[in-house]
């Protein structure tokens, strides 16, 4: 009769914390498979992002879910992972230019990699709050706006990042589920950004 007891509340909380923690590592190995494509990263993040606000929300979702939702995000995002690949392909000229000494360079570099940090961020919040239908030009606008208007959570972003290209330099293998904590984390920033 002592089995049948039912468990006490501390424990399912522990439980359902370390699923979603779970779940984040998980995502972050769908991220990079769905990655491979390699402008589809911004498809990845926001199928992953989904995923997560899913899992949050007690609303299931697996394998197939994500996968519908690359596909979906997909449609338009490709064209947002060319930009983006654009995007540090001049940064790397900007950093070449202050290699090479010439006039000016470390204020480009610089300001090269700073709006190279912004646009990350800025694309991080938008697949955080993609939905099936969603348009990424409008996504990346508003995402704009709450990256300068909410630096807070931008510098949380920033961090992610860095704890992932840290993690790579550590253990390379480390830094693919660390991918789904980063998505977890963008999730959560615009969830904290909305209740404010």
């Amino acid at each position: 009769m002592a089995e049948a007891r039912v468990k006490p509340r501390r424990e399912s909380v522990f439980a359902e914390r370390f699923g979603v923690f779970a779940e984040c590592l998980l995502t972050g190995v769908w991220i990079v498979v769905a990655s491979l494509g390699v402008v589809t990263y911004p498809a990845a993040f926001a199928a992953g992002a989904r995923h997560l606000r899913r899992r949050t929300a007690h609303e299931g979702g697996g394998w197939r879910d994500f996968a519908a939702d690359f596909r979906g995000a997909s449609r338009g995002g490709w064209a947002v992972g060319v930009g983006g690949w654009i995007a540090v392909a001049l940064a790397w000229v900007d950093v070449q230019a202050v290699r090479a000494g010439l006039p000016g360079g470390p204020l480009v570099g610089a300001v090269g990699l700073f709006a190279l940090l912004g646009l990350a961020v800025a694309g991080l919040r938008a697949a955080a709050v993609w939905t099936p239908g969603s348009r990424w030009r409008a996504l990346l606008a508003e995402a704009g706006r709450r990256t300068v208007l909410d630096p807070a959570g931008s510098f949380l972003l920033v961090g992610g990042a860095v704890l992932t290209c840290c993690s790579a330099l550590l253990i390379a293998p480390l830094a693919v589920p660390v991918l789904g904590a980063v998505a977890a984390a963008a999730v959560a920033v615009e969830e904290r950004y909305r209740r404010r």
